[in-house]
């Protein structure tokens, strides 16, 4: 195998196949990326045996074959190279090394057998469909951050895609929680998607397929079985196992009857959150929220460290009320906002809120209260 390849293309695979491989694996060969040239084309392939990522890549393709190499040391190495380099990757097999040379620097780097690389096990999808990647960004930008990190609750440790029913109209719906905060995010629902199993994407899978879709502007082919999920693009494809568990019946700590309205400008009920949070030494940094007639007095105090109130000016008109929640998650249901003002839902002191962007109900959010 012998490949003529730009430094920034090979840095672009390298960073996301870095992200992806095992460091501390007893099974040595998943520390390794699978470099294939044939068919005029390069493919490079990494896998944790959870989640696999091919991307294609753009190169002079001098002799076919394959090869796998350390993923990391060879981004290292990558990284490290000067801006705009052409790098020659040549596979030696009687030496059984990956040679690579850039302008006076070369390397000789140590390989496996690429018949000893695992390849992800292929699937019978019984739902296929394509979806504007700006819906399927929205869909895990919105709701990634009320993902769990709880092992121990490893069935809310990702987001949750179904179709479901919305006043009448079928749509795509990505949920994600922890017990503290939950998002519900709803777009238009693809053609044919309508027969997709109710699956639950992993928090590392989420995340990869949130970098592909960074600057693009085409449509994401999506593939789905009860057992694995593939998302592709011209570049990179993308298939994961699904989390096996059964996510909780969300639509129950949905609140439903929580008539006392709030209004406000998202940016600075999040900054006025930030500063008056800043006295508190505990880890949940608690504030209360003291709504009246147009009022709202943000409120911290804290025994140890010193005491904090700023008062908003905001569109409220019902009855008073008090009631604490945590202020990171004011923050960051408030950075979900990005055109409207945040609408704020409230029943009482004890009952969890509810928040949307203006009268745009495609994206809610619910955050528990706690006692202050």
């Amino acid at each position: 195998m012998k490949i003529d390849v730009e430094r920034n293309d090979l840095l672009r695979v390298m960073s996301r196949a870095q992200s992806i491989v095992e460091r501390r694996t007893t099974i040595p060969i998943l520390s390794n990326i699978l470099i294939e040239a044939h068919d005029n084309k390069v493919s490079c392939r990494t896998t944790d045996l959870d989640i696999e990522i091919i991307d294609i890549l753009e190169a002079t393709i001098e002799g076919s074959g394959a090869v796998t190499v350390n993923a990391n040391t060879l981004y290292e190495i990558v990284r490290k190279l000067k801006e705009g380099a052409r790098l020659n990757l040549h596979y030696d097999q009687q030496k059984g090394r990956l040679e690579l040379r850039s302008g006076r620097s070369s390397f000789s780097l140590a390989t496996l057998s690429k018949d000893d690389f695992p390849m992800m096990a292929s699937s019978e999808y019984e739902c296929n469909f394509s979806i504007p990647s700006n819906n399927l960004r929205r869909l895990l930008e919105k709701s990634k951050f009320a993902m769990s990190s709880e092992e121990t609750r490893y069935y809310l440790n990702g987001v949750y895609l179904h179709c479901s029913e919305e006043d009448g109209k079928k749509v795509l719906r990505a949920v994600a929680t922890d017990g503290h905060r939950l998002a519900r995010i709803d777009c238009d629902l693809p053609d044919t998607a309508d027969q997709i199993p109710g699956v639950i994407i992993p928090r590392k899978t989420v995340g990869e397929v949130r970098s592909i879709l960074d600057g693009i502007e085409e449509r994401i082919a999506v593939s789905v079985s009860p057992n694995k999920i593939r998302f592709s693009n011209s570049g990179t494809t993308i298939t994961s196992k699904v989390i096996d568990g059964t996510f909780p019946d969300y639509s129950r700590v949905i609140p439903k009857e929580n008539k006392n309205r709030m209004e406000v400008d998202a940016d600075e009920f999040s900054k006025a959150v930030d500063r008056v949070s800043t006295v508190s030494l505990d880890k949940a940094r608690a504030v209360k929220l003291i709504l009246s007639e147009d009022k709202l007095l943000l409120s911290v105090n804290s025994p140890e460290s010193g005491a904090a109130n700023e008062e908003l000016i905001v569109a409220y008109s019902d009855e008073k009320i008090e009631i604490g929640f945590n202020a990171k998650y004011l923050q960051e249901l408030a950075s979900q906002v990005e055109k409207e003002n945040a609408v704020f839902f409230f029943k009482s002191s004890g009952d969890p809120a509810l928040m949307q962007e203006g009268k745009d109900d495609s994206a809610i959010y619910v955050v528990m209260p706690m006692r202050v």
